[in-house]
């Protein structure tokens, strides 16, 4: 199934997760358009100073795949930098967050997993 871009469902969310700014979130598939167990698949994308506060996952793995941009992810309690072609999975527990420390957009792809 195609999904064009100006066909996708986006949210701004602001402060997400306790984070600073607004967070867009482009679902790149909704719920339902999959048979997977999956409950995000999203395009996010981070202005400069932007971020999504610290949250841990639980029953779930979430994949962060970074598209552009720069920033830094805190990695359970590990601050680590990040840039275009990185990628971060988080799950069993696990917390992180995410900070555009850059000044272009930092924008990454997410999948959240659902354990069975």
């Amino acid at each position: 199934m195609l999904k064009r871009a100006q066909d996708r469902v986006t949210e701004l969310k602001e402060q997400m997760r306790g984070g600073k700014g607004t967070v867009e979130l482009s679902h790149l598939f909704n719920i339902g358009e999959f048979k997977g167990r999956a409950r995000l698949c999203a395009q996010i994308t981070l202005n400069p100073g932007c971020s999504i506060g610290e949250h841990a996952h639980y029953g779930e793995d979430e994949i962060f795949f970074f598209v552009s941009g720069h920033g830094q992810v805190n990695d359970n309690g590990k601050i680590i930098e990040v840039t275009a072609g990185d990628s971060l999975l988080t799950g069993d527990g696990s917390f992180h967050s995410v900070e555009n420390t850059g000044d272009q957009p930092l924008v990454l792809l997410a999948v959240i997993l659902l354990y069975e």
